[in-house]
């Protein structure tokens, strides 16, 4: 069902192959919706959004998500002063675990343009508070291919046991790391663990500080780590 939503969307897509299905399926809920594929670094593909639109606020789906039927972006409010972005949780196609990766998010537009380039998750350098609802938006479908899947395990355990910069507490980390590098069922579900444990190992052998951490955003970087622990 087509909804009308109050702010412009963005589709941010670079090399999955699910992306034109899943694009299709978020422009069927939200009507018109604007898609940015091909861009090299995470952090400038996210500012770029930002001078696609011309809404105050944004939302922003990456070429993972895979939106629930039943959402819909009427009843979403616009973000309060201090809120740079809101995320909606999702439920990981491969272990089951729900929360914020992968989800649906709005965010606020200067803020985009405000991204700071001193951590490792890209938009938790948005300036302002980010704010996570209980509420499901879809599942995050990163499991496309076997590579993709090691990409995603790898890229999330690598910044989940590192110390997430979203304030999540260490208790949480640490069951998620475990379902992460222990739990999956259906496509590339081996794939998918096997990247999380090897991102693990590089968090474990990486100080937090350390310059290799920025190639977590980089795709050529994890490709060549992925064709080298084949």
């Amino acid at each position: 069902m087509t909804h009308r939503s109050p702010f412009d969307v963005v589709f941010l897509s670079y090399d999955e192959p699910l992306a034109d299905a899943l694009y299709a399926r978020l422009s069927d809920t939200f009507g018109r919706v604007k898609r940015l594929h091909g861009v090299h670094g995470m952090r400038r593909a996210y500012q770029l959004t930002a001078e696609m639109v011309d809404s105050e606020f944004l939302f922003i789906a990456d070429a993972d998500f895979e939106i629930a039927a039943d959402f819909n972006p009427e009843e979403v409010c616009a973000l309060d002063e201090e809120v740079a972005m809101r995320v909606w949780r999702t439920v990981n196609a491969v272990n089951g675990l729900v929360y914020g990766h992968g989800g649906l998010k709005l965010c606020r537009r200067q803020a985009l343009r405000d991204l700071r380039d001193d951590v490792v998750d890209v938009l938790a350098g948005l300036p302002g508070r980010i704010e996570f609802t209980p509420t499901v938006a879809g599942r995050t479908r990163f499991n496309q291919s076997a590579f993709h899947a090691w990409r995603a395990g790898f890229r999330e355990c690598a910044m989940l046991a590192r110390g997430c910069e979203y304030g999540t507490t260490s208790a949480d980390a640490l069951a998620r790391l475990d379902t992460w590098t222990s739990t999956g069922a259906g496509p590339y579900a081996a794939d998918a663990i096997a990247g999380a444990r090897a991102g693990t190992a590089f968090a474990t052998d990486t100080p937090p500080d350390d310059s290799p951490w920025q190639n977590l955003n980089d795709p050529a970087w994890l490709a060549q780590r992925y064709a080298a622990s084949r």
